[in-house]
């Protein structure tokens, strides 16, 4: 059971509310070239359908601002510029419309220049994310605490606020992550404690898409089963909306609430006589883009098939010579193996046709 949730103060990103009481927020980040309106705009559609919020870009250069302008008023989702050390680029991205920025004021240097992109963002209403990585931590914060350990990445990051809150921006995001995940979850832990802003939670460069899902399940599933956590973002070698599933899933398995189908599979043993895997694998492909929280069973034996199909929404057990149909506990058909996916999905189709009916 998680614990309640930190009370952090809320911020607002375009329509998106962060902290406060908000559940918390999915946000992805394109992996197109900024610069390439038509391709950006294209990721950023996909990431919506996959029921992404927020999305965030990367704005490395001049011809990648310019071009901020079109893809923040044909984005569907509220779009995060994000700026390192060129402040040009922070006040262009704000002229351009953007709803939040991710910056460091530390790499930005010189404070006269970070007092202009400030005063422009407060002026627009933008917040700010303040964001610390394990991987970039100043040489400053890790001589002073022995390396890159929990108490540098809050330090440092309590610091760049530092900075925001002088130059009158009290709406901030904080994020510190690594990819090692005991460091991310402690330095979480500790950053929660000193502050109420909103928290956004990641484990960076978690890696390829199987790895990287398992590191970020890990230290996110922690975090957010502990009440922390505003805003978050898997980071996978992979594409973006892959990212977006496997928050959806985080969040579900940690108490959030059901997003969408969850397909209940088998693992299979040696009682099972059906190839349940590629069954499994197909029925998760045709619930792709299906937005109703259904539980749906996909079971390949006579010991815990029929109990875990009948718990579920929709389900089948599958056997050698046939396989039944479930649905809100009750057999409703039996049909032969071949049939059994399309069966599964004709009821999925009936139940939430019902569903909708009664809204």
């Amino acid at each position: 059971m998680r614990r309640a949730r930190k009370r952090t103060r809320p911020v607002t990103v375009g329509p998106v509310q962060i902290g406060g009481d908000a559940p918390p927020v999915v946000q992805a980040m394109t992996k197109t070239d900024t610069r390439d309106v038509a391709a950006t705009l294209a990721q950023i559609d996909a990431l919506a359908e996959a029921g992404s919020k927020l999305v965030r870009v990367a704005v490395p250069d001049e011809r990648a601002a310019a071009a901020l302008a079109e893809i923040a008023a044909s984005s569907p989702l509220p779009v995060v510029a994000d700026i390192h050390f060129n402040y040009r680029l922070a006040l262009q991205a704000l002229q351009a419309g953007v709803a939040k920025l991710r910056l460091n004021p530390g790499n930005i240097g010189d404070p006269q220049r970070v007092r202009a992109v400030v005063q422009e963002a407060v002026a627009r209403s933008v917040p700010i994310r303040v964001g610390v990585n394990a991987g970039s931590l100043d040489p400053v914060w890790r001589k002073k605490y022995g390396g890159v350990t929990a108490a540098a990445l809050v330090a440092s990051a309590l610091s760049q606020v530092r900075i925001l809150e002088k130059e009158g921006c009290c709406q901030i995001v904080i994020s510190i992550k690594a990819s090692d995940v005991p460091l991310t979850v402690q330095a979480y832990r500790m950053l929660a404690e000193k502050t109420d802003y909103p928290l956004h939670i990641g484990i960076t460069e978690a890696g390829t898409e199987l790895r990287g899902a398992v590191f970020s399940a890990v230290g996110l599933g922690v975090l957010l089963a502990e009440g922390i956590g505003d805003t978050l973002r898997v980071s996978l070698t992979a594409d973006p909306v892959s990212e977006v599933r496997v928050a959806y899933d985080i969040l579900a398995a940690t108490g959030w609430g059901h997003f969408g189908p969850r397909v209940v599979s088998c693992p299979t043993c040696g009682r099972c006589t059906l190839d349940m895997r590629t069954v499994a694998l197909e029925v998760e492909r045709r619930l792709q883009g299906l937005a109703e929280p259904l539980v749906v069973a996909v079971m390949g034996c006579v010991v815990n098939g029929p109990g875990e199909a009948r718990a579920a929404d929709v389900g089948l057990a599958g056997g050698k010579d046939a396989a039944l149909i479930f649905r809100s506990g009750e057999i409703i058909r039996r049909v032969p193996p071949h049939e059994m996916v399309d069966a599964l999905l004709a009821e999925i189709e009936a139940l939430v046709a019902a569903r909708r009916k009664e809204q």
